[in-house]
């Protein structure tokens, strides 16, 4: 049989670590934006409650009428953080699959920005939804201020990607 290092490597695997850098870097820029929304009185994501849909999807249940009804989960809270620093990742890794190294070694922050709002999607149309809110929080009592709030939360995720891959880079140099 021959070595792992005799099969050739998608072109993106050696990026994966700056990628996972940039996105840890990223979503803890947007976690100390929601402490300080949260100190100024904003209500902010509810992490346990995405930890227990996560482990309701792990249980074969998508959707529900609305997540803090629906039956807690061990570790809830954990899981919430685990989630929500993975998708970080996740999103940070498809943004290096799309625009390559040569972003990496010198990062722009429109093409972050861009990315960072276009990860909106996945609150307002996957998340928000499966959870029992609706598509963009309809079923909320202020969908337009929830979701420009969530707008507002991925604006600053794709600044933290601009900032986290600038960081690198220059420590790079």
């Amino acid at each position: 049989m021959e070595p792992l290092s005799q099969f050739p490597q998608p072109a993106l695997l050696p990026l994966m670590p700056h990628a996972v850098l940039v996105g840890v870097g990223a979503t803890l820029l947007m976690d100390l934006w929601l402490v300080l929304l949260k100190r100024t009185g904003v209500p902010t994501m509810d992490f346990a409650l995405l930890g227990r849909w996560v482990g309701h999807v792990f249980r074969g249940r998508f959707a529900h009428e609305a997540i803090r009804r629906a039956a807690p989960i061990a570790g809830e809270t954990a899981l919430g953080w685990l989630a929500h620093y993975a998708i970080g990742v996740a999103f940070a890794a498809l943004l290096v699959g799309l625009q390559g190294a040569a972003w990496l070694r010198s990062p722009t922050w429109p093409a972050a920005l861009a990315w960072g709002l276009a990860t909106a999607a996945a609150p307002l149309f996957v998340l928000q939804p499966a959870m029992g809110a609706g598509i963009a929080s309809r079923r909320t009592p202020s969908p337009l201020k929830n979701s420009l709030r969530s707008l507002a939360n991925h604006a600053v995720f794709g600044l933290g990607l601009y900032v986290s891959a600038a960081a690198l880079a220059r420590l790079a140099a």
